[in-house]
């Protein structure tokens, strides 16, 4: 396979950007795209420096690409960049006009950790009609749902991507899983959190919220806190996910 970092322009930040990109051996193109995303206080290296993943998908037709999304959380921040518009729109655009990739919602898939894994569901239930199949791991999912905390030292930050109340908002996951239930079609979903991650209450809302609402969806709870060794072992799962519902072979570990 090969690997390649790849810099370019977005006019929708109006920035250089940056992204690496895994390209597969296996199979015949054009391929799907996995967009892998990272957390908060990473970048867009962080995958391949801290998990195995281009060994997971050795034997995989799958394109991996793994964006910067900076502190933006993926979402069209109410004062600042419009980081949802850019990935889902401009970001995909990009990638199937320079690799070959398949251009339609049957193509593409996203997930994504911790700041990643509510940027991966809030790109999917903002876009279903542009995703496939979403995976989360030790997702923020509270975040556009509850009130920016006044003590959270992050707090003027929060409030410039969501604003101080974004329940019922473009940032929240919630309201997004209530209109796809509604319209359709929603995308396959899967959501795993450490038992003894500090995000565990906010996955179980979430999760307790699609089973309300019927919407169909996989969660599972393994050992482990918010930790690279426990996003390079569950990577693996959400492979072999995203490779079902884009009609793969199953990722092999």
């Amino acid at each position: 396979m090969a690997f390649a970092q790849v810099l370019w322009s977005s006019k929708v930040l109006g920035k250089q950007i940056g992204m690496n990109v895994i390209l597969p051996d296996a199979g015949t193109p054009p391929f799907p795209v996995f967009y892998l995303l990272h957390g908060l206080s990473d970048d867009y290296t962080i995958w391949h420096r801290r998990t195995r993943i281009e060994w997971y998908v050795r034997d995989l037709p799958l394109i991996v690409v793994m964006p910067d999304g900076s502190r933006g959380f993926y979402t069209n921040n109410e004062e600042g960049p419009q980081y949802a518009t850019y990935m889902a729109e401009e970001l995909t655009g990009f990638v199937e006009r320079h690799f070959p990739a398949i251009a339609t919602r049957a193509g593409r898939c996203v997930g994504g950790l911790s700041m990643g894994g509510y940027g991966a569901l809030r790109l999917a239930l903002g876009y279903p009609e542009r995703y496939v199949s979403a995976t989360s791991h030790s997702g923020a999912l509270a975040f556009g749902h509850e009130p920016v905390g006044e003590s959270d030292f992050r707090a003027a930050e929060f409030r410039r991507i969501a604003g101080a109340q974004p329940a019922g908002s473009r940032h929240d996951l919630f309201a997004l899983a209530d209109a796809v239930r509604a319209r359709g079609p929603a995308p396959a979903l899967r959501i795993d959190c450490g038992t003894e991650d500090h995000l565990v209450r906010a996955n179980r809302q979430f999760i307790g919220h699609l089973q309300a609402l019927g919407l169909p969806h996989e969660y599972a709870e393994y050992p482990g806190g918010h930790s690279w060794d426990y996003w390079d072992l569950h990577v693996q799962e959400a492979l072999a996910f995203h490779a079902l519902h884009l009609g793969l072979a199953a990722a092999g570990a």
